[in-house]
C-alpha cells in the first residue's frame, strides 16, 4: 500500500522532532503531531493516514503501538535515506521501526517491531534486535549479537561479538558488554558490571 501524503506522529517532544525530519526526508508532505499530554490526543476516528509513534520510552512505545494497531492505523517504518541497510537484513514491515541518519545494518541482521536505531549506531552481521528495544546514538553491536526485547543500549555503548543481553536490560552509556547476560539487569562501565541502582 502506497504511503499517504500526511503522517501522524504521536509524541510532540524532541524525539518527535527528529522523527518529523526523517518523515519529511521520505517524501511525506505534512506531519501532524498528536500528544495526549499536550492537548492533541489520539482519536481512533481520525482519518487513516500513516502513523508513527515517537515515544522514546520502550514500554510506553509498546503500549501505544498496540492501542493504535487495534484501531486500524498503519504504523510505518521511518528509515532515513543516509542509513546503510544490507539487502540481506530483515526488517519487519509496517512495524514502527525508526532508523536514524548514518545507521549501518549489516548482512542478515534482524530488526523487530518498535525498534529505534538512533543516529550513527551500528548493527553488525547476524545481529538480532528484539521488539521495542532502543539502540542509542553511536551504540554498536558486533557480529552475531542478540539483544532482547525492551532493552536500552546507552549512547556510545558496545556489545562484543556473539553475546546476548536479556529482555528488559539496560547497558549504560559508554559501557562495554564482554559477557552474555541471561538475566535482566542494569550494566555499566568498561568492562560492564551489574548494578542495583535505577539507571
Amino acid at each position: 500500500m502506497a504511503k499517504t501524503e500526511k503522517i501522524y506522529i504521536y509524541g510532540a517532544g524532541g524525539h518527535g522532532l527528529v522523527c518529523e525530519d526523517v518523515a519529511l526526508s521520505l517524501g511525506y508532505k505534512e506531519c501532524i503531531f498528536l500528544d495526549d499530554f499536550k492537548g492533541k490526543p489520539f482519536d481512533p476516528n481520525l482519518e487513516k493516514y500513516d502513523f508513527f509513534i515517537a515515544i522514546g520510552n520502550n514500554q510506553l512505545r509498546k503500549e501505544f503501538f498496540e492501542k493504535v494497531s487495534i484501531n486500524g492505523f498503519k504504523i510505518v517504518n521511518l528509515i532515513h535515506p543516509s542509513a546503510i541497510i544490507s539487502p540481506s537484513a530483515f526488517l519487519e514491515e509496517n512495524a514502527g521501526i525508526l532508523i536514524m541518519p548514518h545507521v549501518v545494518v549489516n548482512a542478515r541482521a534482524k530488526i523487530s517491531k518498535g525498534v529505534i536505531l538512533n543516529t550513527s549506531s551500528v548493527i553488525e552481521h547476524e545481529c538480532e534486535i528484539g521488539e521495542f528495544s532502543h539502540i542509542s546514538v553511536g551504540a554498536k553491536c558486533a557480529g552475531n549479537v542478540k539483544i532482547g526485547k525492551n532493552c536500552l543500549l546507552g549512547i556510545n555503548s558496545c556489545v562484543l561479538p556473539n553475546l546476548k543481553l536479556a529482555d528488559d536490560s539496560i547497558l549504560g552509556g559508554g559501557a562495554t558488554l564482554i559477557k552474555s547476560q541471561d538475566e535482566k539487569g542494569v550494566f555499566v562501565g568498561t568492562p560492564s558490571r551489574r548494578i542495583d541502582e535505577v539507571y
